[in-house]
C-alpha cells in the first residue's frame, strides 16, 4: 500500500457516550450524526451569532487545548478539500481558475504559533488532494484518450488509501482524548510526500498544455472580429473557417498531453527518480496502470493487424484515403509506404519524411506531443512494431485467418518487462514470415519476375524483334492515332511465337498489355531529373502513360501550363515507337512488391532497349540494302570518286551498327543480366519483407544508372547518339537511289562502250560528299562526346561504365 495509514486499535480509541453527544450546547445541530467535538469541548454559552462567528471570534482567547481540537476539526474538512472555519481559502481564490491548482489556505491569525506551524507542514496535503481531484475530474473526460484515463483509475486508486487515511484519522479524532495535533502530522506525513510524488507528475501535464496554450488566448483576443464582419461571414458561408484554422493549429501546436507523450513522462520521472524508493515504486505503478492502454493497442496492432487507436495515441497512424485500391494507378508505393506510418515521421531506413502530418515538437519540452512522442522503452522496437501491423494487414486483406497469429498472453504485454519485447518480437516474427511465404511461394514471386525479366529485357531474343517486324509500319504512325487494339493482338501473336521452351513466361503471357505514354522517354527523363534530381524516379507517368508528377524529394521548377504549351509542337511528331511500352498485370498481395513504381521502372528500361533494337533494326535494314548489286559494284574503273563515297557510307554504318550492337550488348549482359542473377541470389536469401522490397527497387535502379539513364548529361549525349543513327538510316532511300542511279549509267555507257562521264556529274558528288559529310561529322563528334561523358562518369561515380568505355574504345580504335 503506497499511502500510509493508522492502525486502528479499537481497543487503545473508544467512541464517545450517548449522553456526551447531547450536550446542551450543540442542541442547535441536532440534525448532526455526531459532530467530532461534542467529546472535546465543554459547554459553549449560546448567543444572537452563530457557531462560526463565535468560534472564529474566541479563538485567541481560548486554550490551547481548545485551539487544537478546533483546529483538528477543520484540517480534517480541509484535508477532504473543505474550508473549515479557522482554515480557510485566500480571499481571491477562483474555483473555476485555481482547483487544478489546489489553492492555497490561510489559518486564522490568533492560532498558536506552535500549533501554526504543524498546520502549515500538514496544509500541502489538501493542496496535492484538491489539485488531485480537479486533475482526475479533468483529465476524465473522452477527448483525453485511454491513456490518460488509465492514469486517472490508477491515482483514483491510490487517494482510496488516502480517504481511508483520512476516515481513520477523523475515528481517532472521535475517540481518543489523547489524540492530537503533533500524532497527525506522525500520521500523514508519509502520505504527504506520496501526495506531492503525484502532484509533480499532474503539475508537469498541466504545465506542458498551458505553455501551448499561452499565446493562443491572446491571438484569439486580438483578433476577434465586429458584429457586421461576423455576419458577412455567415452570409458568405465563411462562418466555420476561422474554427477549422483555430484546429489546424491546434493540431499543429501539439495540443492536450496525451497517450505516448503521458507514458514518456511518467516513465521519465520514475527514471529522474530512482533514488527515491516511494517515489519509483509510486511512478513505475502509475506507468503500469497508465500504459496498459497503450501496450493493448500495440498488442491488436501487432498480431491481429488492427489499428484501434480513437484517440490518436499510439506511434503508428493511418491515411484512411489511401486503400488497396490505389494499387492499380500508385506510382510512388503510397499503399505500402504511406498508408500505415509512424507519427514521427520517421522510416526504417533511419531518414525522417518531410509529412505536413508530422507535428513540431513542444517549446516547452521539446517532445513531439501526443501520439507521435516515442517512449524511450519503444525506440528501438518502432519499426518493427509498425511492419509487423502492415504485414498482417496485407495477409488479412489478402483473406487468411490472423486472429491466432501469436499465442502471447494478453498478461505478458506490460511495458519494462522481457515478455513484452518477447511478444513483439514473437509478433514481428510471424507476419514477417507468414507475408514472405504468402509473397515468394503461394503468389510465385520469382517465376513472375523471371517472367517480367524475359518480357521487359529480352533484348537478345526474336521476341522482340518479331513483334517490331510485324508492327513496323504501325510503328511509324503518329503517337495520337495509335491502334492499341492492333497493336496489343499483334504482341500476342509474337509472344505466342517466341516462347517454345520457356513454360514460365508463356504461363503469365496473358498479363502482358500495351500501353502508350504522352511524352517520348529521353524528353520526360530530362524534366524529371532536372525538376527532382535522380530520386525523381519516384515520379510517375499517369494511368495513360505519360503526364509527369513531381517527385517526393523536389518540386517541378516550371509551370505545368507552360512546359505543355513548350513541348506541344514536340509531341505532335512523336510516333507510336516513341511512346509504346508493356504494363504488366499482378495480382494482390504480390502488387505490393511488383507496384506501380517498379513497373515504372520496367517500363523505362523497355523503353530504351525497345529504342536501342529498333535503331539497330532500321541500320541492318539499311545494311541489306547495302548487299545488292548497286552497292557491291566498286565502279572505280569507271566512277572512282563515287566508289570512295560508297565506302564511306557503308563504313559509316557500319561503325554505327558496331556501337548500338555493343551498347544491346552492353545493356543486355553487363547490366540486366549480371544484376539478375544478383537479385535472385538476395531472393533466395531474403529475411523480411521490407529487404525483398528493397533488394528489388535497388535492383531496378541499379540498372537504370548503369544503362545511363538517371545522368542528364549522359542521358543527353546517347539520345543525341541514337537519333543521328536512326536519321541517317532513314536516308537510306536517297543513298539506294543515287547509287543505283549512277549504276544504271554505268552499265548503260559500258553497254555502248562509251566512258562515264565524271566532269558532268562532279557538281552533283561534291553535292553527296557535302550531305554525307554532314553525318559523318555529326556521328563523329556526338560519339566523341558521349565517350568522354562515359568515361568521366565510369572513372568518378559508376564503375559499371568501364565494360562500355572498352567496347566504345574499341569500335573508335577500328
Amino acid at each position: 500500500m503506497l499511502l500510509s495509514l493508522i492502525p486502528v486499535n479499537d481497543t487503545t480509541y473508544g467512541f464517545p457516550s450517548a449522553s456526551e453527544a447531547q450536550e446542551s450546547s450543540f442542541i442547535e445541530e441536532a440534525s448532526f450524526v455526531q459532530n467530532p467535538l461534542n467529546s472535546r469541548l465543554g459547554p459553549r454559552p449560546t448567543g444572537g451569532r452563530t457557531k462560526g462567528t463565535s468560534r472564529k471570534d474566541a479563538l485567541g482567547d481560548m486554550p490551547l487545548e481548545i485551539q487544537e481540537a478546533l483546529i483538528l476539526e477543520d484540517l480534517l474538512f480541509v484535508l477532504m478539500g473543505i474550508p473549515g472555519t479557522y482554515i480557510t481559502h485566500v480571499s481571491d481564490y477562483l474555483v473555476e481558475s485555481e482547483s487544478i491548482k489546489g489553492g492555497k489556505f490561510v489559518i486564522a491569525n490568533d492560532l498558536d504559533a506552535s500549533l501554526r506551524d504543524l498546520v502549515e507542514r500538514i496544509l500541502p496535503l489538501a493542496t496535492y488532494y484538491m489539485s488531485i481531484a480537479s486533475f482526475m475530474e479533468l483529465r476524465s473526460h473522452t477527448d483525453y484518450g485511454l491513456v490518460n484515463h488509465a492514469l486517472c483509475a490508477a491515482i483514483r486508486d491510490m487517494l482510496k488509501d488516502y480517504l481511508t487515511l483520512v476516515s481513520q484519522l477523523e475515528h481517532a479524532f472521535v475517540s481518543s482524548s489523547t489524540f492530537s495535533l503533533q500524532k497527525m502530522w506522525f500520521y500523514v506525513h508519509p502520505t504527504l510526500h506520496s501526495l506531492s510524488i503525484i502532484y509533480a507528475l499532474i503539475t508537469e501535464l498541466g504545465r506542458i498544455e498551458e505553455s501551448e496554450k499561452g499565446g493562443s488566448d491572446e491571438d484569439e483576443d486580438d483578433e476577434e472580429e465586429d458584429p457586421e464582419q461576423a455576419a458577412l461571414n455567415r452570409e458568405m458561408g465563411l462562418s466555420n473557417l476561422k474554427d477549422v484554422i483555430k484546429a489546424m493549429m491546434a493540431d499543429e501546436s501539439g495540443g492536450i498531453v496525451k497517450g505516448g507523450e503521458v507514458v514518456t513522462i511518467v516513465w521519465e520521472r520514475m527514471r529522474n527518480n530512482s533514488g527515491d524508493p516511494t517515489a519509483f515504486q509510486v511512478y513505475r505503478t502509475l506507468l503500469h496502470r497508465c500504459s496498459l492502454p497503450y501496450t493493448q493497442m500495440i498488442r491488436t496492432w501487432s498480431t491481429t493487424g488492427f489499428l484501434r487507436d480513437p484517440y490518436d495515441e499510439l506511434m503508428v497512424k493511418e491515411s484512411k484515403s489511401i486503400n488497396r485500391g490505389m494499387l492499380e494507378m500508385d506510382y510512388i508505393d503510397e499503399y505500402w509506404e504511406k498508408r500505415y506510418t509512424l507519427r514521427d515521421g520517421t522510416t526504417a531506413s533511419g531518414e525522417k519524411r518531410a509529412q505536413a502530418g508530422v507535428p513540431k515538437p513542444r517549446a516547452a519540452t521539446n517532445r513531439l506531443p501526443g501520439g507521435a512522442c516515442m517512449p524511450p522503452l519503444l525506440e528501438p522496437w518502432k519499426h518493427k512494431i509498425l511492419q509487423s501491423g502492415k504485414y498482417l494487414n496485407v495477409i488479412r486483406e489478402y483473406g487468411v485467418d490472423i486472429h491466432s497469429a501469436n499465442g502471447c498472453n494478453e498478461d505478458d504485454w506490460v511495458l519494462d518487462e522481457e515478455k513484452f519485447y518477447k511478444g513483439i518480437e514473437d509478433a514481428y516474427t510471424y507476419a514477417n514470415r507468414t507475408l514472405l511465404k504468402l509473397v515468394i511461394e503461394d503468389q510465385e514471386l520469382l517465376p513472375r519476375l523471371r517472367a517480367m525479366k524475359n518480357y521487359f529485357f529480352l533484348s537478345q531474343s526474336s521476341f522482340l524483334v518479331h513483334f517490331l517486324e510485324l508492327a513496323a509500319l504501325e510503328l511509324r504512325k503518329p503517337s495520337k492515332s495509335a491502334p492499341i487494339v492492333k497493336l496489343q493482338s499483334l504482341l500476342d501473336l509474337s509472344l505466342n511465337m517466341n516462347f517454345s521452351g520457356e513454360e514460365v513466361a508463356y504461363k503469365y503471357k496473358d498479363d502482358v498489355r500495351i500501353t502508350l505514354a504522352t511524352s517520348g522517354l529521353y524528353d520526360w527523363l530530362h524534366r524529371v531529373i532536372n525538376s527532382s534530381g535522380v530520386g525523381g524516379l519516384s515520379s510517375s507517368e499517369d494511368g495513360e502513360g505519360g503526364e509527369l508528377v513531381a517527385g517526393a524529394n523536389g518540386s517541378a521548377t516550371e509551370d505545368v501550363e507552360r512546359k505543355k504549351e513548350r513541348d506541344k509542337d514536340k509531341d505532335k511528331k512523336l510516333t507510336i515507337v516513341d511512346t509504346i511500352a508493356l504494363d504488366f498485370t499482378v495480382p494482390f498481395p504480390l502488387s505490393l512488391v511488383i507496384s506501380r513504381k517498379t513497373i515504372l521502372r520496367y517500363q523505362l528500361l523497355f523503353r530504351f532497349l525497345l529504342h536501342l533494337k529498333h535503331v539497330e533494326q532500321s541500320l541492318m535494314t539499311m545494311w541489306i540494302d547495302h548487299k545488292s548489286d548497286a552497292w557491291k559494284n566498286p565502279a572505280e574503273a569507271w566512277h572512282p570518286d563515287f566508289a570512295r563515297w560508297k565506302r564511306r557510307v557503308m563504313l559509316l554504318r557500319a561503325r554505327m551498327i558496331a556501337t548500338i550492337q555493343q551498347l544491346v550488348s552492353y545493356v543486355g549482359g553487363e547490366v540486366l543480366d549480371r544484376n539478375w542473377a544478383t537479385l535472385e541470389g538476395k531472393l533466395n536469401t531474403v529475411a523480411t519483407v521490407d529487404q525483398l522490397l528493397r533488394d528489388h527497387v535497388d535492383y531496378l535502379d541499379t540498372c537504370l544508372k548503369e544503362c545511363m539513364l538517371t545522368n542528364a548529361r549522359c542521358l543527353k549525349t546517347i539520345s543525341h547518339l541514337l537519333q543521328t543513327c536512326y536519321t541517317f538510316s532513314q536516308y537510306s532511300p536517297m543513298f539506294n537511289k543515287q547509287t543505283q542511279q549512277v549504276y544504271d549509267t554505268c552499265l548503260a555507257e559500258q553497254k555502248n562502250g562509251n566512258e562515264f562521264d565524271i566532269e558532268e556529274d562532279r557538281a552533283t558528288m561534291e553535292k553527296r560528299w557535302a550531305f554525307f559529310a554532314k553525318f559523318e561529322q555529326n556521328f563523329n563528334h556526338v560519339f566523341k562526346v558521349h565517350l568522354d561523358t562515359v568515361q568521366f562518369l565510369a572513372s568518378s561515380e559508376n564503375t559499371a561504365l568501364l565494360a562500355l568505355v572498352v567496347r566504345l574504345n574499341n569500335i573508335r580504335s577500328s
